[in-house]
Protein backbone atom coordinates (compact mmCIF):
# COMPACT_ATOMS: atom_id res chain seq x y z
CA UNK A 1 0.00 0.00 0.00
CA UNK A 2 2.88 2.35 1.01
CA UNK A 3 4.41 1.40 -2.47
CA UNK A 4 1.44 2.71 -4.30
CA UNK A 5 1.14 6.07 -2.80
CA UNK A 6 4.36 7.23 -3.72
CA UNK A 7 4.21 6.51 -6.97
CA UNK A 8 0.66 8.35 -7.07
CA UNK A 9 2.74 11.49 -4.98
CA UNK A 10 5.14 11.26 -7.78
CA UNK A 11 2.80 11.41 -10.67
CA UNK A 12 1.18 14.35 -8.79
CA UNK A 13 4.44 16.26 -8.38
CA UNK A 14 5.45 16.13 -12.02
CA UNK A 15 1.99 18.02 -12.72
CA UNK A 16 2.76 21.38 -12.29
CA UNK A 17 6.00 21.11 -13.59
CA UNK A 18 4.53 19.97 -16.88
CA UNK A 19 1.82 23.01 -16.86
CA UNK A 20 5.09 24.98 -16.11
CA UNK A 21 6.39 23.97 -19.12
CA UNK A 22 4.12 24.01 -21.60
CA UNK A 23 3.16 27.32 -20.54
CA UNK A 24 6.57 28.87 -21.22
CA UNK A 25 6.30 26.90 -24.73
CA UNK A 26 3.52 29.04 -25.46
CA UNK A 27 4.64 31.81 -24.43
CA UNK A 28 8.04 31.22 -26.72
CA UNK A 29 5.65 30.36 -29.91
CA UNK A 30 3.60 33.63 -29.36
CA UNK A 31 6.74 35.73 -28.90
CA UNK A 32 8.15 33.84 -31.76
CA UNK A 33 5.13 34.53 -33.62
CA UNK A 34 5.34 38.31 -32.90
CA UNK A 35 8.66 38.99 -34.00
CA UNK A 36 8.00 37.18 -37.01
CA UNK A 37 5.14 39.06 -37.86
CA UNK A 38 7.47 42.57 -36.94
CA UNK A 39 10.03 41.27 -39.24
CA UNK A 40 7.41 40.60 -42.38
CA UNK A 41 6.45 43.88 -41.41
CA UNK A 42 10.03 45.48 -42.05
CA UNK A 43 10.67 44.25 -45.18
CA UNK A 44 7.89 44.59 -46.71
CA UNK A 45 8.47 48.38 -46.10
CA UNK A 46 12.65 48.13 -47.00
CA UNK A 47 10.82 46.52 -50.07
CA UNK A 48 8.27 49.37 -50.57
CA UNK A 49 11.67 52.20 -49.69
CA UNK A 50 13.84 50.50 -51.92
CA UNK A 51 11.10 50.62 -55.13
CA UNK A 52 10.17 54.44 -53.96
CA UNK A 53 13.70 55.29 -54.18
CA UNK A 54 14.56 53.93 -57.44
CA UNK A 55 11.10 55.32 -58.80
CA UNK A 56 12.32 58.86 -57.84
CA UNK A 57 15.88 58.06 -59.29
CA UNK A 58 14.55 56.28 -62.34
CA UNK A 59 12.02 59.77 -63.26
CA UNK A 60 14.84 61.82 -62.32
CA UNK A 61 16.67 60.07 -64.86
CA UNK A 62 14.26 60.99 -67.64
CA UNK A 63 13.97 64.62 -66.55
CA UNK A 64 17.24 64.44 -66.97
CA UNK A 65 18.00 63.38 -70.53
CA UNK A 66 15.25 65.66 -71.69
CA UNK A 67 17.52 68.96 -69.93
CA UNK A 68 20.15 67.28 -72.03
CA UNK A 69 18.49 67.88 -74.86
CA UNK A 70 17.34 71.22 -73.94
CA UNK A 71 20.79 71.92 -73.65
CA UNK A 72 21.90 70.56 -76.86
CA UNK A 73 19.33 72.61 -78.80
CA UNK A 74 20.57 75.73 -77.04
CA UNK A 75 23.46 75.72 -78.81
CA UNK A 76 26.13 77.52 -76.02
CA UNK A 77 28.11 74.37 -76.09
CA UNK A 78 27.45 73.30 -72.61
CA UNK A 79 25.98 70.45 -72.88
CA UNK A 80 28.52 67.94 -72.38
CA UNK A 81 28.44 69.72 -68.84
CA UNK A 82 25.08 67.45 -68.67
CA UNK A 83 27.24 64.33 -68.75
CA UNK A 84 27.93 64.93 -65.04
CA UNK A 85 24.63 66.41 -63.88
CA UNK A 86 25.22 69.83 -62.59
CA UNK A 87 23.76 71.12 -59.66
CA UNK A 88 22.18 67.33 -59.21
CA UNK A 89 19.19 65.67 -60.35
CA UNK A 90 15.88 67.66 -61.80
CA UNK A 91 13.45 66.57 -58.31
CA UNK A 92 9.98 67.97 -60.03
CA UNK A 93 8.96 64.52 -60.66
CA UNK A 94 10.68 62.46 -58.21
CA UNK A 95 8.51 62.36 -55.63
CA UNK A 96 5.07 61.66 -57.55
CA UNK A 97 7.10 58.64 -58.91
CA UNK A 98 7.82 57.67 -55.19
CA UNK A 99 4.91 58.07 -54.07
CA UNK A 100 3.59 56.09 -56.73
CA UNK A 101 5.67 53.07 -56.24
CA UNK A 102 4.90 52.89 -52.50
CA UNK A 103 1.07 53.48 -52.44
CA UNK A 104 1.60 50.05 -54.77
CA UNK A 105 3.39 48.24 -52.05
CA UNK A 106 0.83 49.64 -49.20
CA UNK A 107 3.28 52.46 -48.02
CA UNK A 108 3.42 55.88 -47.74
CA UNK A 109 6.61 58.13 -48.61
CA UNK A 110 7.00 60.57 -45.91
CA UNK A 111 8.29 63.88 -46.33
CA UNK A 112 8.95 63.24 -50.04
CA UNK A 113 11.94 62.32 -51.90
CA UNK A 114 14.79 63.97 -50.57
CA UNK A 115 18.10 65.29 -52.84
CA UNK A 116 20.86 63.69 -51.41
CA UNK A 117 24.86 62.41 -52.91
CA UNK A 118 26.69 59.43 -51.96
CA UNK A 119 30.01 58.89 -53.28
CA UNK A 120 29.83 61.78 -55.53
CA UNK A 121 26.81 60.71 -57.21
CA UNK A 122 23.38 62.47 -56.81
CA UNK A 123 20.60 60.78 -55.88
CA UNK A 124 17.21 60.85 -53.33
CA UNK A 125 16.71 59.53 -50.10
CA UNK A 126 13.40 58.17 -49.77
CA UNK A 127 11.15 57.36 -46.28
CA UNK A 128 8.04 55.03 -46.40
CA UNK A 129 5.57 54.36 -43.62
CA UNK A 130 3.78 50.83 -44.12
CA UNK A 131 -0.09 51.23 -44.62
CA UNK A 132 -0.51 48.06 -42.18
CA UNK A 133 0.23 47.44 -38.62
CA UNK A 134 2.62 44.17 -37.12
CA UNK A 135 -1.07 43.43 -36.02
CA UNK A 136 -2.44 42.13 -32.71
CA UNK A 137 0.23 40.45 -30.47
CA UNK A 138 0.92 39.54 -26.57
CA UNK A 139 2.60 43.26 -26.91
CA UNK A 140 0.64 46.18 -26.34
CA UNK A 141 0.53 48.91 -28.60
CA UNK A 142 1.70 46.99 -31.78
CA UNK A 143 -1.75 46.26 -33.14
CA UNK A 144 -1.84 49.73 -34.41
CA UNK A 145 2.37 49.84 -34.98
CA UNK A 146 3.60 50.55 -38.82
CA UNK A 147 6.49 49.64 -40.09
CA UNK A 148 9.09 52.40 -41.38
CA UNK A 149 12.12 51.79 -44.08
CA UNK A 150 14.68 54.05 -45.99
CA UNK A 151 16.75 53.73 -49.25
CA UNK A 152 18.78 55.62 -51.45
CA UNK A 153 19.05 55.37 -54.86
CA UNK A 154 21.78 57.55 -57.18
CA UNK A 155 22.07 58.29 -60.61
CA UNK A 156 25.08 57.71 -62.24
CA UNK A 157 26.65 58.47 -65.65
CA UNK A 158 27.82 56.35 -68.05
CA UNK A 159 29.13 58.33 -70.99
CA UNK A 160 32.74 59.93 -71.65
CA UNK A 161 33.85 61.77 -74.07
CA UNK A 162 37.24 62.74 -75.17
CA UNK A 163 38.97 65.91 -73.22
CA UNK A 164 39.31 67.67 -76.42
CA UNK A 165 36.00 67.29 -77.82
CA UNK A 166 34.33 70.70 -79.57
CA UNK A 167 31.18 70.94 -78.29
CA UNK A 168 30.01 73.18 -81.26
CA UNK A 169 30.58 69.93 -83.71
CA UNK A 170 29.81 66.82 -84.03
CA UNK A 171 30.58 64.12 -80.74
CA UNK A 172 30.77 60.79 -80.36
CA UNK A 173 30.26 59.70 -76.65
CA UNK A 174 31.36 56.37 -75.41
CA UNK A 175 28.69 55.06 -72.40
CA UNK A 176 29.85 51.92 -71.46
CA UNK A 177 31.00 50.34 -75.07
CA UNK A 178 27.73 51.87 -76.67
CA UNK A 179 28.66 54.52 -78.99
CA UNK A 180 26.03 57.97 -79.11
CA UNK A 181 26.82 60.20 -81.74
CA UNK A 182 25.08 64.00 -81.78
CA UNK A 183 25.80 66.59 -83.77
CA UNK A 184 24.57 70.16 -82.33
CA UNK A 185 24.14 71.56 -85.63
CA UNK A 186 21.97 68.95 -86.53
CA UNK A 187 20.23 67.58 -83.37
CA UNK A 188 16.57 65.91 -83.07
CA UNK A 189 15.83 65.14 -79.41
CA UNK A 190 14.30 61.91 -81.06
CA UNK A 191 17.19 60.60 -81.73
CA UNK A 192 18.55 60.54 -77.98
CA UNK A 193 18.79 56.87 -76.78
CA UNK A 194 16.97 55.29 -73.89
CA UNK A 195 17.87 56.97 -70.48
CA UNK A 196 19.46 54.20 -69.16
CA UNK A 197 22.11 54.32 -72.02
CA UNK A 198 23.63 57.36 -70.41
CA UNK A 199 22.73 57.49 -67.00
CA UNK A 200 22.58 53.85 -64.43
CA UNK A 201 20.38 54.02 -61.58
CA UNK A 202 20.96 52.22 -58.45
CA UNK A 203 20.34 51.46 -54.68
CA UNK A 204 23.22 53.02 -52.95
CA UNK A 205 24.28 50.33 -50.29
Amino acid sequence: MSGSRVRFDDRGSTLPIYIWLTAILLFAALAFFVFAQAASARSGAQSAADAAALAAAQQAREDLLLDFGDAIEAGDGAWLDWLDPPGGLPADGATAAAQELAAANDSTVLGGAQPTEVGGFPGFLVQVQTNYTVGDSIIPGTESLPAEAQATAIVQPRCDVDLDADPTKPVTLDCDGEPVDIDPDNFDPDDLPDPSVMFSVRLAE
